[in-house]
């Protein structure tokens, strides 16, 4: 008999990286969330014999502090909860949180693949550890979907069921360049504030060796340049996707640089708002421009008020559906290539949108 436990990912019940999950993380109030894929079991294996049998899905995320990762997890439960209402299979969702610890992480794989789950979805705190990961969880047959922290290509090749589920990472720097690009064009003279026909810019970058960091780094000055603005870099600092980070960089640039500053590149929103949080003092019309990546709702709201100039929306509802429906398809022996529109037989792709207060109705709605 299976036991029923309370969600781990409520914040009453984390627990110090290291120390055992002893209780099963299911979301909801109630225990054991069930949830219905009757209709995703008939798409995929026809009228045929039933399952009695749960799915079970282990979600080892890299940190529940980040935002965005945060509210990703959050999708995926209301996914199961929205499935409840219309299927009648139970699944149980395990959520493991990383703490920005590989050692934790891979404890909590070890423990995802010994209570017999059927499908891992990994956020790697390192993505040199996806190999290993990869081999356990071949090892078990488990069926192995990376998230967000894109793992290079020999170790998404390793198997045949392993998947990677994000997005373009060169495109969200493209289009966060295009708004500070757009935003030049539009009034130069209001962004040029000292007049030299040079983009003055720092960069908050998200942690050293991740993908996306350099990335969204290298394109977003690129996109710029390529625009025909001439750039020059006072500094650039890893903050590591932290609001509390990035704002302690910023307050230190705007000592030494101060009205110097025109435009803070920010790989993420977290850190856009902790630039935001630093200049709190200093008067609106002296703030350079800021720009972030993910579009949380934090940040749009911050869009709103006229504090952050724009953002690129990072689908993480599309991600986790994406997900959800990997899952599902791979537990009842269907084709992925079915639910999920697939690039070279692995990764599934979402796309990246710019946010400006001109758009911005658009998401809060979202």
């Amino acid at each position: 008999m299976r036991l029923k436990t309370r969600s781990c990912f409520s914040p009453l019940c984390r627990r110090p990286a290291g120390e055992r999950l002893e209780q099963d993380t299911a979301f909801g109030r109630r225990t054991g969330i069930t949830v219905l894929v009757l209709a995703v079991l008939l798409l995929f294996t026809g009228c045929g014999a039933q399952r009695d049998d749960s799915l079970r899905i282990g979600v080892a995320l890299y940190t529940q502090d980040d935002t965005f990762i945060s509210a990703m997890a959050q999708n995926l439960e209301w996914m199961v909860r929205e499935a409840e209402s219309e299927t009648g299979r139970k699944i149980t969702l395990f959520i493991a949180d990383g703490r920005s610890s590989q050692a934790a992480q891979m404890d909590q794989v070890d423990r995802f693949l010994a209570r017999g789950c059927d499908v891992l979805c990994v956020n790697l705190v390192d993505r040199t550890a996806a190999a290993v990961i990869a081999d356990k969880a071949e090892a078990e047959g488990v069926p192995l979907i990376f998230f967000n922290r894109q793992p290079v290509a020999e170790d998404i090749q390793r198997w045949d069921q392993i998947y990677y589920v994000g997005a373009d990472a060169r495109e969200s720097g493209e289009l966060q360049g295009r708004l500070v690009l757009d935003a030049w064009q539009a009034d130069q003279e209001a962004l040029d504030r000292n007049g030299d026909g040079i983009l003055q810019y720092v960069m908050l970058e998200g942690e050293p060796g991740h993908q996306d960091s350099l990335l969204r780094t290298e394109y977003s000055i690129k996109a710029v340049a390529d625009g025909g603005v001439e750039v020059e870099k006072l500094a650039n600092e890893t903050a590591n996707w932290n609001r509390a980070q990035a704002a302690a960089r910023t307050a230190q640039w705007l000592e030494e640089f101060g009205s110097g500053i025109e435009v803070i590149f920010s790989n993420n929103d977290d850190m856009a708002l902790g630039a935001i949080d630093a200049l709190a003092d200093t008067p609106r019309d002296c703030w350079p421009l800021i720009v972030g990546v993910d579009a949380t709702a934090p940040a749009l709201e911050a869009v709103a008020g006229g504090q952050l100039y724009g953002t690129v929306h990072n689908d993480g509802r599309g991600q986790a559906q994406a997900m959800m429906d990997l899952a599902l398809t791979l537990w009842s022996g269907g084709d992925p290539a079915q639910a999920v529109e697939l690039a070279e037989g692995h990764y599934v792709w979402l796309p990246y949108r710019a946010v400006t207060l001109e758009n911005l109705e658009e998401f809060t709605e979202e």
